[in-house]
């Protein structure tokens, strides 16, 4: 059962049309053919699970293949360095008769890498009449996924004994997905959970900020031309739960080191029913940007939080052909008080354009109906739809607005979650502070003066900084993006929260020590 999996993709290695499907970030890796002895010859890289049902174990398979034929060479020689993100795992050669390994990647706790070659037959060499090589790589957390990078060198083909004048040098990245999820308590929302979802390496520093709505995190990545020129993309998901509403947002900005990335990036998935995923492609372009911006940097460290300063969210119907877009004022809905609800429906097929349908709303709190009209929706893209009401005394918590028997369809239905009477905890700075943030950010007192005041009002809890992790720092300069922040701080340009995001990235870089 271990090569099933293995067995369904090599075939397709065999029957292989070749394109430009080649790039660090992804699961395969197909290089632009190189010339050997007169010939065409191309080396893949592809990922796959050992076998889903039984274990986590990762395998990945390495061949050289002629490019004309499809068919992998003989009597090959490769020495391969690989690396688990920034994890050093072996350096070796291997001998393949067929031109073809298979290495099968499997978490166990000890101190070393140990490298085991398994030559038994097994279940697609014997079908196929090849003997391809299964090297078994133990060490801890390899079946988690990440980003493994690959080294491979062709030193002999077609022949043991003829070595290449001048051997063939690939340089692969082969991404795996790794799931971390975070369980928390929302204070209106109860107990809730995120998962990020990883294609290129481990995360790590997750937060979410239940007043901004921000989910933040860091991930190793080497800010280098050589480095993102090889790498096609960055992919991560965020998986969040339905019934977790101020993350049902119609749309995201996601800023990578503090670089607001296109909006072009972000894919919103609502047609899992219990679940939303939300998709961030992040191709060459933008991380060139990102690297323009600023050549000396460490890692990733993502922003993603809602594009709107006002509340919108967006849900899909069950049949999943119609997107409900959901604003309210005010903004903080209270109990016995006026609320509006404004809302769209949307077409998915029509590219989420405003649609005339019928449509019954209601709004319910512990199963009891609140309010509720029928009527058909405004296919107009300026004049929405709206429910004017007073919220009872009695309702405060999570509420339900229900949409059903979109178009009379009983599947067309969709429920949103959001909360009477908030509870926040927004962080408060006295006014007074906001003087020193300006004379800094106008160079009128120094870094040395701007820090130590910044110290003095944590220590004395005028600040409160959440937890975060510190590192050691050489540097006590700090970046010129913090000194813009104290700037629009101080102009009331920026909230509380965003300027104190600025004071964590100083404490976490150890430029201000706590």
């Amino acid at each position: 059962m271990k090569n099933q999996t293995l067995f369904l993709l090599f075939p397709a290695l065999l029957a292989l049309t070749f394109g430009t499907v080649y790039g660090h970030g992804v699961g395969s890796e197909t290089f632009p053919p190189e010339e050997l002895d007169g010939r065409l010859v191309t080396l893949e890289v592809s990922s796959s699970q050992s076998d889903p049902n039984t274990n986590d174990d990762q395998q990945i398979s390495i061949s050289l293949i002629d490019f004309d034929s499809k068919i992998t060479l003989r009597d090959v020689t490769f020495l391969i360095k690989s690396q688990r993100g920034e994890q050093f795992l072996f350096e070796q050669e291997f001998k393949a008769d067929n031109g073809f390994l298979v290495f099968n990647f499997v978490s166990e706790e000890r101190d070393s890498i140990l490298i085991e070659e398994d030559n038994d037959g097994n279940l697609f060499g014997s079908l196929l009449g090849l003997d391809s090589r299964l090297i078994h790589v133990k060490g801890p957390k390899l079946s988690e996924g990440g980003l493994y990078k690959f080294d491979v060198t062709i030193l002999t083909a077609d022949g043991y004994s003829k070595k290449l004048a001048k051997p063939l040098v690939f340089n692969a990245g082969i991404s795996i997905a790794q799931t971390t999820q975070y369980d928390f308590v929302d204070e209106n929302f109860g107990k809730q959970f995120i998962e990020v979802i990883s294609y290129y390496d481990e995360i790590s520093n997750f937060k979410y900020d239940s007043n901004s709505r921000e989910i933040s995190f860091s991930m190793p990545f080497e800010w280098s031309l050589s480095n993102i020129n090889q790498t096609s993309v960055v992919h991560q998901e965020i998986v969040v739960p339905k019934n977790f509403g101020d993350l049902l947002v119609s749309g995201y900005d996601i800023y990578i080191n503090h670089v607001k990335i296109s909006k072009d990036v972000v894919n919103i998935d609502d047609f899992f029913s219990e679940e939303r995923v939300v998709h961030f492609i992040i191709y060459q372009s933008q991380l060139l940007n990102v690297f323009q911006y600023n050549q000396n940097q460490d890692g990733m460290n993502f922003i993603i939080k809602p594009d709107r300063d006002y509340t919108h969210l967006s849900s899909v119907t069950e049949n999943g052909q119609f997107r409900i877009l959901v604003s309210w004022e005010p903004e903080n809905l209270k109990s016995n008080s006026d609320a509006k609800i404004i809302f769209d429906i949307t077409d998915i097929f029509l590219k989420n354009r405003p649609v005339a349908t019928n449509y019954e709303f209601s709004m319910t709190h512990n199963d009891k109906i609140i309010y509720e009209q029928s009527g058909v929706s405004s296919d107009s893209k300026e004049e929405h739809n709206i429910a004017e009401f007073m919220i009872p005394q009695d309702v405060s918590g999570i509420v339900y607005l229900n949409f059903k028997n979109l178009d009379n369809n009983n599947l067309a239905k969709s429920t949103i979650p959001i909360i009477i009477d908030r509870i926040t905890n927004e962080i408060s700075i006295p006014d007074w502070i906001r003087n020193n943030a300006l004379w800094w950010s106008e160079e009128q007192i120094d870094d040395n003066t701007f820090i130590q005041g910044i110290e003095y009002l944590i220590k004395n809890n005028i600040i409160v900084i959440p937890q975060t992790q510190q590192e050691s720092s050489a540097s006590q300069e700090i970046p010129p993006w913090i000194r813009n922040n104290a700037a629009w701080w101080a102009a009331g340009q920026i909230d509380d929260t965003t300027f104190v995001q600025g004071l964590e990235y100083l404490i976490q870089k150890g430029i201000i020590r706590v």
